[in-house]
């Protein structure tokens, strides 16, 4: 493949729901363009995929730099490193459903991030196809930025092309290629033109003038009003299709080629010293390639055999060989232009979102938006053996997914893994098998509660064993009580009732007995301890005789201490359409919860609230319940409080 300049570069998302067809519209492109003898078709496609592929097409003199952006949204992940990379988007919509929720909200996160893009309406030859309704649909939920090119010429088996209702032309599609025709008497464009007028007039006071006086467009006028509109996003084309039979995917490519814009036209171009400078957004590992680092060209270039600085973490990396996808081939390219989409091998540091540049005093580029974990998921492996092997193949998928997130939980004891939802949880688990050899299995998620004190105890923890020979002796008296911190002590011994070389196995023997407490076995937190007084035998007092003193004294004193069980308290943030603003509400108050505030923004309202850990494990499957799939939420530890009684009661008697 020749590297081309950066006014031939187009860098385009490809987005659908499963089974909107998406599969059969990128190889039906790959085939126009000559990349494969024959597309692998799918009747019918409902498998989903989870990761983001790049496919780079030639056709025309042009490079298009495809990628193929998963449509579930556990997989949003990806979906955030492919439009950190893209500067445009294709939507492609199945016209024999309705709209779908995820085109919903796939539109929305194109709108977020201020990408141009057009709309294809695909399957247009199934009997089920419905193309006027899913153009009114388009309508009713985004307005006159709908912009219809096309009109489709036929139905079902007879649909044979497209009418341009741009130019006032046909389109046949005769098996090989796309030929232009005049326009049929008997097909009536007038509602599908005075929709695209109207939004061509959105686009320039002037042009909305002339609408508004029944003033017609000239061919010039309409063209530029378009391409302007959607560079701006106030414009959304939608073109016709079949990707199944090849129809409609010519004119994909002169759309993408004549309206959607190159890198120089909504990139911001880095000038630092006219140094090459990329940003990381996808990794993968492979076991016959290696690591993978897919990297989006800021500002100049870089051929292979040159030394870079990563940015981020301030190590140099060698860039090795430059490669690029061609459909499921790894081709090798001379070099890495302004505004391309390459993939590096073998660098050493480097990870996602990670600023790679020839300049070592570069400034690092803004991080991609990963979005944080939304459920939690406990694992443990079938085989003991595995523990060490687990860790690392966990480390291994952190570097390749950067919205997965796992821990080792002191309290609870537990590998627990932070996700984006159950399909996520899956895709993760059957990696761990498949690709690295570690079976697990989920077990029961537990909340990491706390034991404390309310009230005030003043006790003596003895230790007194004869057993022949020497014995062991310690003895202490302590006062307890709550603190702010997490563990205090103090010490106002006088006149020597216990030498000063014991009182550090005193501390020691409170903090190791601190590992677990009275009520239910969780781990003791925010206690005073003051050490004034005790005795201590010459012969048979040891440190191990204090530290189990301590540790008794602990026992005893937390027990006559009012002791309470502490939750970890949940802080929600929750982004969601209005219409759904009551049900969530209402669930936050059903789930122990309390409001803080709600604010408007970009069309959408935040909730910001509070929960019980225990109640939020699983919040992302109520809250794509409650939203249609259109919530989303991110949440942190923010405090511990005490537990109510009677949850309290049901604890205590599930650890005992």
């Amino acid at each position: 493949m020749r590297v081309y300049d950066i006014k031939s570069i187009r860098n385009v998302a490809i987005m659908g729901d499963s089974g909107s067809g998406k599969s059969n519209f990128i190889e039906g492109l790959s085939f126009i363009a000559g990349q494969i003898k024959e597309p692998v078709r799918v009747e019918k496609e409902y498998k989903m995929s989870n990761s983001l592929f790049l496919n780079a097409v030639e056709y025309q003199n042009m490079k298009y730099n495809l990628l193929d952006i998963p449509g579930y949204i556990d997989f949003v992940g990806e979906l955030e490193s492919g439009l950190s990379a893209a500067a445009s988007a294709i939507l492609v919509v199945d016209a024999t459903s309705d709209l779908t929720i995820s085109t919903i909200s796939n539109m929305e996160a194109l709108d977020e991030k201020k990408l141009p893009r057009f709309i294809f309406i695909n399957k247009v030859d199934d009997e089920k196809a419905d193309y006027f309704k899913i153009i009114r649909s388009l309508k009713e939920n985004f307005g006159k930025r709908i912009a219809p090119f096309h009109i489709p010429w036929g139905v079902a088996k007879d649909f044979k092309g497209h009418i341009n209702v741009v130019d006032m032309y046909a389109r046949v599609f005769d098996g090989t290629k796309c030929n232009d025709h005049k326009m049929p008497d008997d097909i009536d464009v007038s509602e599908i033109r005075e929709m695209l007028k109207e939004a061509v007039a959105e686009t320039s006071e002037e042009l909305l003038e002339k609408y508004f006086e029944g003033i017609e467009f000239t061919t010039e006028e309409l063209h530029h009003g378009l391409r302007k509109g959607v560079l701006n996003g106030s414009l959304i084309p939608v073109i016709c299709g079949s990707s199944l039979k090849n129809i409609g995917l010519h004119t994909t490519f002169d759309i993408m080629r004549e309206y959607l814009p190159s890198p120089r036209d909504n990139v911001k171009i880095h000038a630092e010293d006219n140094k090459f400078k990329a940003q990381v957004f996808k990794t993968t590992l492979d076991p016959f390639l290696g690591k993978l680092s897919y990297i989006k060209v800021i500002s100049s270039e870089i051929t292979p055999d040159n030394t870079v600085y990563n940015i981020n973490k301030g190590e140099k990396e060698k860039i090795n060989k430059i490669y690029t996808w061609v459909h499921d081939n790894l081709v090798e390219l001379d070099k890495a232009v302004v505004g391309d989409i390459v993939v590096l091998n073998k660098l050493e540091y480097t990870e996602n979102s990670d600023t790679l540049s020839e300049n070592k005093e570069a400034s690092a580029i803004e991080d991609i938006n990963f979005p944080k974990e939304q459920m939690l998921v406990a694992i443990e492996v079938s085989n003991k053996a595995d523990e060490d092997k687990l860790s690392s193949a966990l480390h291994k998928l952190k570097l390749e997914d950067s919205t997965f997130y796992w821990r080792r939980v002191l309290e609870t004891k537990q590998t627990v893994l932070g996700v984006q939802g159950e399909i996520h949880a899956e895709v993760l688990l059957n990696k761990l098998d498949k690709k690295y050899n570690v079976k697990v299995n989920t077990t029961e998620l537990k909340v990491p509660y706390k034991e404390t004190i309310k009230g005030r105890s003043n006790v003596q923890g003895k230790y007194k064993k004869q057993s022949g020979g020497h014995g062991q002796y310690g003895d202490v008296r302590i006062i307890f009580e709550p603190s702010d911190t997490e563990f205090e002590f103090y010490e106002t011994i006088v006149g020597g009732a216990i030498p000063k070389t014991y009182i550090p196995a005193i501390e020691k023997g409170l903090i190791e007995g601190m590992q677990e407490g009275v009520l239910a076995k969780y781990p003791i937190t925010n206690i005073k301890a003051t050490l004034y007084d005790g005795t201590y035998h010459d012969v048979d007092s040891s440190e191990m005789s204090f530290k189990i003193a301590a540790n008794m004294a602990l026992k005893k004193g937390m027990q006559e201490a009012n002791p309470i069980l502490l939750e970890p308290i949940m802080e929600l943030k929750i982004t969601t359409p209005e219409e759904f603003m009551g049900d969530i509400l209402s669930d936050i108050s059903k789930k122990r919860g309390k409001i803080l505030g709600i604010e408007a923004k970009n069309k959408k309202q935040v909730i910001s609230a509070t929960a019980p850990m225990a109640e939020t494990f699983k919040y992302i499957n109520d809250l794509k319940s409650m939203t249609q799939g259109r919530g989303k939420f991110e949440m942190n530890i923010s405090k511990y409080e005490e537990v109510p009684s009677e949850i309290t009661k049901k604890i205590i008697e599930e650890n005992n």
